[in-house]
């Protein structure tokens, strides 16, 4: 009964675990505890599988994959859970039952807070993959009590406060406090030799304590339930008894206080070098967990650790796991007793890398200084890694000391610093970009050097997303559209959806796709209204672009572009301009000064368009705040028009591109990271194209870009940018946007007035396909229908055929819940390396 999937059943359990578990009856029951009572039905129907799972792995032997980042931004879990068991419609009928609506239930979740944007939505698209593709896996990471910040606006202005996203609890953690490790930092190392062997004893000055908290992840209608470990931190003393009975109180939870700000906060703004000891802290915290959880499980069955790289691959994402290549090293040296050269072996079998930057400031570097306070053994481990590969280096390339100097771990142009991302690259066997583009890029620009020196290990996975939150969860009426043509297979192979070509000219499905999309568009109008106060019409072109607020992204182009259709307006210029609904939404880094200005322009642009009475008839800009996967799944279903516009050269791929193009949104863009795979998948006549490439970027600095000559050449361009630097979007100040405007016409980093006239030729193009109903509906539906190649599950793949080699493993529900109490009946005492159980 507690894990059936029938309608009683469901019921059942959901009144038991109201009484049981939350202490309720249905007269009495907040809506919170209705939610509680629901999520812990469907996770004792997850708990099923994970047994399960576990116990397999453990029979098996299985290898599994470890993938290590510091974000994964989940999303709320209850509906994404019913998708997968396949049981929302008998969820829905037992509430209903109850008298409850399980929309109601579904607002009540609270998301988690353990991740930004793009990476850490990425990472949970691939434990979801990983299960439904039935690899073992776990993922890992840091168990963050606030997440970015939740943002709100106060007169235009971003306001940061803070994610407090556990107040309520958080029904699918299940806690290990049995599970866990004194982390050391700072101290200092002792030298020793014994029996003629020499030896590093780290003595740290002080340490924390990790303890794992885990949360089942699900495949989609597979009995696979992975797990995500997370670490949080907590002091190896809670209270100075001394202190406190002393009457120092502050003393006496000093300890505690320190400890558990190590998993406070999700990336603290390291400007400051507090922030920066912290966020290292926070890195170093989170690898030395999962290692050292990694080798207890390993040693559950074998105790010979060179043999680790063979039950285990460790996938990296991005530089800030990367200090884990020295704490493995420390670990199979100092702990385990492996020569170098053992331990080294051990570890480049171990790691893979995934890059994710082209933007230099964002591969990340240690200052050496706090690098050495910190982890003064593993600076010691890292500079003998340094030693070894520029011997290497030399050995391969005789008398080029430029190139020893641009490959060397340790940065020592200014103040000294510790190269992240080329630490990964030295240790790990397979080095991959996420866009056939960045891939390229990698090879020849960012990490040419390397490439030259070890081709074999570079190779490309190109990022993907999950149908089963964007697709089938987010946009459940075109979900069903597609069922009722091409059947439903395409939830686990989304290239099935090529099928949808067939019916390209059937006007029951072209009409049924517009009525799907129009829906979408009233639902998200309907919200806009609820939540901010805006009007807009749903008949209008939704023009989105949603992602994190930064310059390369450009966001700055789109509003002068917006600001240019303003201006037309107002002198009556209508001529191929057809209604439209600009839409921005992102969050901007809290000491990011430039982003914060362009949240603020938007405001200042929507302000001026809603008080003219000629321009707000045919245009419309909004700003959608708190950007999250619960608000993305609303948005992108309504999306018309995607907008993708970054200088090109700088985006490594993007998802939000992938999921604008799956729910037959189409893209303004540039032939920048996964947008060129976009385009070769739906054709030009699908996609609108603009922009400079990243060679004529290149050669557009070579030759001397100036952007005031762009500025005085186009009169519409300066008409904006003029209008921006008088007050016109500030009510009157002309200080306010000084920052934005010296930028673009001083050096425009990234190329926005070089690319403005190109980006409104293109907007001009998008007008007039959208007064064409039927043109727009062959390229809407086109979109949905050549967009199998970004789904996650195709990525996950690649990764497991490419680097991973590891194979699938089914998993048949054969442990039941009585016979749970017989486990160490049918499983060996000394247990066989797996995940550990449950």
């Amino acid at each position: 009964m507690r894990t059936g999937l029938g309608v009683g059943s469901i019921r059942q359990s959901f009144l038991e675990n109201l009484f049981y578990l939350m202490g309720r009856f249905p007269e009495v029951a907040t809506p919170h505890d209705l939610y509680m009572a629901l999520a812990y039905t469907v996770r004792d129907r997850l708990l099923l599988r994970w047994v399960n799972s576990s116990a397999t792995y453990l029979q098996t032997r299985a290898r599994t994959v470890c993938y290590l980042s510091a974000e994964f931004m989940l999303g709320p879990q209850l509906g994404v859970n019913l998708v997968n068991l396949g049981i929302r419609a008998e969820v829905a009928e037992a509430l209903s039952e109850l008298g409850l609506d399980l929309d109601e239930l579904l607002e009540r979740e609270e998301e988690p807070g353990l991740g930004n944007g793009g990476l850490g939505r990425l990472a949970a698209c691939y434990l979801d993959s990983l299960a439904t593709l039935q690899i073992p896996a776990i993922g890992y990471g840091i168990r963050y009590e606030f997440g970015i910040f939740d943002q709100t606006i106060e007169d235009g202005w971003q306001v940061e406060i803070a994610d407090n996203w556990l107040r309520l609890g958080n029904p699918w953690e299940i806690p290990r406090p049995e599970i866990g490790f004194e982390v050391g930092l700072g101290g200092y190392v002792d030298h020793e030799s014994e029996s003629g062997r020499f030896r590093a004893v780290w003595k740290p000055e002080r340490t924390v304590r990790g303890v794992a908290c885990d949360t089942p992840i699900l495949g989609y209608r597979v009995n696979t339930a992975n797990f995500l470990r997370l670490w949080r931190a907590e002091a190896h003393e809670a209270l100075d008894i001394r202190s406190f009975n002393q009457g120092d109180y502050t003393r006496a939870v000093e300890q505690k206080v320190s400890s558990e700000t190590i998993s406070k906060v999700l990336y603290p703004n390291d400007e400051a070098l507090a922030g920066k000891r912290l966020r290292l802290s926070q890195q170093y915290f989170m690898v030395s967990c999962t290692l050292r959880d990694m080798l207890r499980i390993f040693q559950q069955a074998d105790h010979d650790v060179r043999g680790f790289a063979d039950k285990y691959v460790l996938q990296l994402n991005d530089t800030h796991p990367s200090v884990a290549v020295a704490e493995l090293m420390r670990l199979l040296v100092d702990v385990h007793d492996l020569t170098w050269d053992e331990a080294w072996a051990v570890t480049t079998k171990t790691f893979a890398y995934t890059n994710h930057t082209l933007l230099p400031e964002a591969l990340e570097r240690w200052p050496v200084s706090l690098f050495s306070e910190l982890l003064p053994r593993h600076i010691e481990i890292i500079y003998e890694i340094n030693r070894r590969f520029l011997e290497e280096v030399r050995k391969r390339f005789p008398g080029d000391e430029a190139r020893i100097r641009r490959m060397s771990l340790i940065d020592e142009s200014g103040e000294r610093s510790v190269r992240m991302a080329h630490l990964a690259v030295v240790a790990s066997f397979a080095v991959n970009g996420v866009a056939a583009l960045h891939s390229e890029l990698l090879r020849h620009d960012v990490l040419g050097d390397f490439y030259e020196m070890w081709p074999e290990k570079f190779l490309n996975v190109t990022n993907g997303v999950t149908p089963r939150r964007f697709l089938i969860e987010a946009n459940p009426g075109l979900a069903s559209l597609l069922c009722g043509r091409i059947g439903n297979n395409w939830a686990k192979d989304l290239s099935e959806l090529k099928r949808l070509e067939a019916f390209e000219n059937d006007p029951e499905v072209r009409a049924a796709f517009r009525a799907t999309k129009l829906e979408n568009k009233e639902r998200f109008a309907a919200l806009l209204k609820a939540r901010l106060g805006v009007v807009v019409d749903p008949k209008s072109l939704f023009d989105v672009q949603a992602k994190r607020i930064h310059e390369y992204k450009r966001q700055h182009l789109n509003l002068l572009h917006t600001i240019t259709l303003f201006n037309r307006l107002r002198r009556g210029q209508t001529a191929g301009i057809t209604p439209r609904t600009v839409i921005f939404a992102g969050k901007a880094a809290p000491g990011y000064r430039m982003a914060k200005l362009i949240i603020r322009l938007v405001h200042g642009v929507a302000e001026a368009v809603a008080a003219d009475p000629i321009a707000r008839q045919s245009l419309s800009v909004v700003f959608f705040p708190d950007f999250n996967v619960k608000n993305a799944q609303r948005l992108y279903p309504a999306a018309d028009l995607s907008e993708q516009i970054s200088t090109a050269g700088k985006e490594a791929s993007g998802t939000g591109n992938m999921k604008f193009m799956m729910n037959g949104a189409i893209t303004i863009g540039t032939l920048d990271g996964a947008n060129v795979e976009i385009l070769e998948e739906v054709g030009k006549e699908s996609f609108f194209l603009f922009g400079m490439t990243t060679e004529q970027v290149k050669q557009r600095w070579a030759e001397g870009y100036d952007p005031r000559a762009v500025y005085r050449s186009d009169p519409e361009l300066a008409e904006a940018i003029d209008q921006i630097a008088s007050g016109v979007f500030s009510r009157g100040d002309r200080e306010v946007f000084a920052p934005l405007v010296n930028e673009l016409l001083g050096r425009d980093s990234y190329l926005v007035l070089g690319d403005y006239a190109d980006y409104v030729r293109c907007q001009a193009d998008v007008s007039a396909a959208y007064t064409d109903e039927e043109r727009w509906t062959t390229m809407a539906l086109r979109n949905v229908a050549r967009s199998g190649k970004f789904s996650s599950d195709r990525s996950i793949r690649e990764y497991v055929e490419k680097i991973w080699k590891v194979s699938t493993t089914p998993v048949a529900l054969a442990l039941l819940p009585e016979e749970v109490v017989e486990i160490d009946d049918i499983l060996p005492t000394r247990r066989p390396p797996g995940l550990d159980p449950l």
